[in-house]
């Protein structure tokens, strides 16, 4: 790629190092870029026609639903359109819906908390004088490792201008640089294209533009504190959710024309995570349980640099610290990460957190270090002032103190499957967001690519919804759904022990480095405590979560398990190397 070279680099190997591995995979990547420019039919070469590998798993129990109820029990509620989720994709998906449909917005806690909010890199679009889309379609391409569907990559890199534009239309105030956007450059980008605000807390000001946006819609009603237990379905049909209002309201059934899940990823399996408490995996769950095809769930992406204070929840700190010039250093000093790719802090995520871990094992110390103290003062404090209060709040200075670091669990690439306009393969169910498969990340997500997808497939998911809605007439019909009751769980059932002790094993056996041993002992481990688990019931979010956790947790360590090779952020050290001829492919789970 170097000085506009186009041939591929003589002497390479596609498998191999990690190095060449990445080398090669930009080969084909901007063979890909400069088909597409000139109108040609790539895509039959690269991804659009990978191949699917099928695990069939059952449900628990062959448990359809987590508790028991029946029509005469329960509280109704009717909408046109139900979604599932308060973040950026939900928000998003419900803008759309526009009077005179109705639109009901279901979030467990509040708009303002979930992991969408916490961003703080920003949103990468093409949005400067010298970029292109074709150079953020190859960055997006490199960086998934052979897994990307180019069509939908396409498609979200074309349409995110729009999408930012918009938010500027609403109110968003990003930085700038006298009259124009502040762009910042992000680790696997090749130009900088990443809208930021508020230095590194872009995700809180765009939740705030867009949710006061919500509130100003008439035709959309947001129940916030409200747990969704599971998805109604009829036939093989989405007709809305169970949801539990709490203590005193119990549980209600919300019948719905249509229904988006927008409930996000599952990073609370894991105890080192950057994740809000929210997100625990249950709308991936929820699918499962209703019948839908989730894939390429062996694909957690751990974010290279969360702040490591032992006792202390692990803070994210933005990639785009190292975009603007911060080193990685080890415990003695020494800058390491060239040693393992040639953009050395501006690698993709995968590469750079896989560094990181293997450096802490040749160090035998928990943590690396994050480096600033080169750079200006002044401009630390003002680029990145929640990295420095945060900092602050533990003693440290970032503009001179080096910055414990630690990679941590921070977003799930793989979910259900959808397609380019976020329909799953239930009928009447869309979904957007981390929640989703949508081939736009491969096996590796690029840097400030999910705000983007959340916007694109929440907009598209809203507008697809509200078509096939406004198709179907007012009925107000109580479909004669019912599920038994399980044995009441045991009153001295210690949950969070049981949640901690999950926590810990996906820590140990299913995080950056796996190996077949670690991945069948997980196994063995999540069906006891899911046998045990799935055969009560509970009465709670506490209990309901702890059996999306365990179902979910599963899911990924079956697929992380039947994967025999390394590619993108699923590293095996059993098998080592890529294989394209046996693995280039998705993993699909149907369930049974």
């Amino acid at each position: 790629m170097e000085n506009g070279r186009s041939e591929r680099p003589e002497g390479q190997h596609w498998l191999g190092t990690a190095t060449t591995l990445d080398t090669a995979v930009r080969w084909v990547c901007k063979q890909a870029a400069i088909a597409l420019r000139k109108g040609l039919a790539f895509r039959r070469a690269l991804t659009l026609a990978l191949p699917e590998r099928e695990l069939v798993l059952p449900r628990p129990l062959e448990r359809r639903y987590l508790v028991g109820f029946s029509p005469r029990s329960v509280s109704h509620l009717f909408t046109d359109v139900l979604i599932l989720g308060g973040g950026l994709a939900g928000v998003r998906a419900a803008l759309e819906i526009g009077p005179p449909l109705e639109c009901l917005v279901v979030t467990k806690s509040t708009l303002e908390q979930s992991a969408s909010s916490r961003a703080q890199g920003g949103i990468a679009s093409v949005l400067g004088p010298e970029d292109e889309f074709q150079s953020h379609i190859e960055d997006t391409l490199a960086a998934g490792k052979g897994l990307c569907d180019p069509e939908v990559v396409e498609m979200v890199v074309r349409e995110g201008p729009q999408r930012v534009r918009e938010l500027l239309e609403w109110g968003t105030r990003f930085d700038r640089i006298g009259e124009r956007l502040a762009l910042t450059r992000e680790g696997g980008h090749s130009q900088p294209r990443v809208v930021h605000a508020l230095g590194d807390a872009t995700g809180k000001e765009v939740m705030r533009a867009v949710t006061e946006r919500l509130r100003q819609q008439t035709n959309v009603r947001v129940l916030e504190h409200t747990f969704t237990i599971d998805l109604l379905t009829d036939g093989s049909q989405c007709c809305g959710a169970l949801v539990w209002r709490g203590p005193e309201a119990g549980f209600q059934a919300i019948w719905a024309k249509q229904t988006i899940l927008a409930t996000g990823g599952a990073g609370r399996l894991y105890r080192e995570t950057t994740n809000p408490p929210v997100a625990t995996g249950d709308g991936i769950a929820m699918a499962f349980r209703a019948g839908c095809v989730v894939r390429d769930l062996e694909f957690i992406q751990f974010h290279p640099t969360a702040l490591y204070i032992a006792g202390s929840a692990r803070h994210l700190i933005t990639e785009a610290v190292r975009g603007e010039g911060a080193y990685l250093r080890d415990v003695h000093g020494h800058r390491f990460i060239p040693d393992y790719h040639p953009d050395a802090e501006l690698a993709p995520r995968d590469v750079v957190a896989q560094a990181i871990s293997q450096q802490m094992q040749k160090t035998n110390h928990p943590c690396v270090y994050l480096d600033l103290t080169h750079l200006p003062a002044d401009y630390v404090r003002r680029r990145f002032p929640g990295l420095v209060s945060i900092c602050a709040e533990f003693g440290l200075d970032a503009t001179c103190d080096r910055i414990p670091v630690r990679p941590a669990a921070h977003y799930t690439i793989g979910g259900v499957k959808v397609d380019l306009d976020g329909r799953t393969s239930l009928a009447n169910l869309w979904a957007c967001g981390e929640v989703t498969s949508s081939g736009l990340h491969g096996a590796n997500r690029l840097a400030s690519n999910s705000l983007l997808e959340g916007l694109v497939y929440g907009a598209r998911c809203g507008a697809g919804a509200a078509r096939a809605a406004a198709q179907v007439e007012d009925t107000y019909i109580v479909r004669p759904i019912e599920a038994p009751a399980y044995k009441p769980a045991d009153s001295d059932y210690d949950v969070r022990d049981l949640t901690n002790s999950v926590q810990a094993l996906m820590g140990r056996n299913v995080a950056i480095d796996r190996h077949a041993r670690g991945l069948r002992e997980a196994l063995t481990q999540l069906d006891f405590w899911l046998r045990f688990t799935y055969s009560a019931e509970f009465d709670g979010p506490d209990g309901w979560e702890l059996q999306n956790m365990l179902l979910v947790a599963k899911l990924i360590t079956s697929a992380a398990l039947t994967r025999e090779e390394s590619r993108g952020c699923h590293r095996r050290t059993d098998f080592p190397e890529t294989d394209d001829e046996n693995w280039r492919c998705h993993l699909t789970i149907i369930p049974d």
